[in-house]
């Protein structure tokens, strides 16, 4: 289980190693109540929330007795092993991610890019997972989770307490994509007793939807436009744990709003995100979550790795 002051101690770790993203008032005194702010993540280091998380992993473990020689292992859809690779590099160890066979070729190329080793396995998160965890006790790498770990969850919850230092602490309400649910996790477990989180999914990537159902994890069928960053089949221990703890809300919404979200924030905001960020914001659009009179709202905008051409007009 995680807590405030583990994000809090994270964030002095990873200071000066990731960027503060800006936070944009959008909309004050309008239909979604008093105020309206994106929170742009998607402009961290390598497009995505997940450089915290890897950050804090990495420099956790060099603390407590050193990275190995042998680096550092990680599966992902792509966002994860781009935050692990680049942390990696940084820190001057290698890193091998693993990714299933359909992960989008822009974040494929990405992580070569920067240098990763890149092994392509299976067609979903789960079985890379576990091809990376078998790689990691093979050769005495370590293994950074893409969502559940303490450390990674920590991590990405340093956004929450930048989110409350950049609204003054007037933040209400604060709607997050979920898939795996690391970012939800530390983000909730940052703001505890100062915001309510909404976590918004995809009708068609349930995780935390149905593990709030069946009072536990339990594996899902995943599909639809946001799969390639939100498809994880089951979400975390620590983010279900954290969830039921905190008191966190699941809605869900169609990939027509997300599409529509998402062309949302290209149209009016000049905003390039992917499916999965967009599902945050296609809440409010949708109706799927209604702030009430006066609620203070913040959208968190996660990851901008997607192929934009499908945003300009013919």
């Amino acid at each position: 289980m995680i807590t405030s002051f583990d994000a809090r101690t994270a964030a002095s770790r990873i200071a000066g190693r990731v960027r503060r993203t800006p936070v944009a008032d959008v909309d004050s005194g309008g239909q979604h109540g008093s105020r309206l702010w994106f929170k742009l993540e998607h402009l961290q280091h390598t497009g995505s929330f997940k450089a915290r998380g890897a950050f804090n992993r990495l420099l956790s473990a060099a603390e407590e007795g050193g990275l190995p020689a042998e680096g550092v292992v990680t599966a992902s859809g792509g966002n994860a092993g781009l935050a692990v690779a680049y942390a990696a590099s940084e820190v001057g160890v290698p890193a091998e991610v693993y990714v299933p066979v359909n992960a989008p070729a822009t974040k494929v190329a990405k992580l070569r890019a920067i240098g990763a080793t890149v092994v392509q396995v299976g067609d979903r998160y789960a079985e890379a997972a576990e091809a990376a965890t078998k790689r990691a006790a093979d050769t005495g790498a370590l293994f950074c989770h893409a969502y559940d770990q303490p450390e990674v969850c920590a991590g990405q919850g340093t956004l929450g307490l930048e989110l409350l230092e950049q609204t003054d602490g007037e933040v209400d309400t604060i709607l997050i994509s979920v898939g795996g649910g690391g970012l939800m996790a530390g983000v909730a477990a940052a703001v505890e007793g100062h915001a309510n989180v909404v976590a918004v999914e995809p009708e068609a990537c349930p995780t935390l939807n149905r593990a709030l159902r069946a009072g536990r994890p339990v594996d899902v069928d995943v599909s639809g436009v946001a799969s390639d960053s939100l498809g994880a089949t089951r979400v975390g221990e620590i983010a279900f744990r954290v969830a039921s703890r905190s008191g966190v809300r699941s809605v869900l919404v169609t990939d027509d709003a997300i599409v529509h979200a998402r062309r949302r924030l290209w149209d009016r905001y000049r905003l390039v995100v992917e499916h999965g960020t967009a599902a945050a914001l296609a809440a409010l659009q949708s109706g799927a979550y209604r702030p009430a009179p006066g609620e203070r709202v913040a959208v968190v905008l996660c990851g901008a790795n997607t192929d934009p051409t499908d945003l300009v007009q013919p």
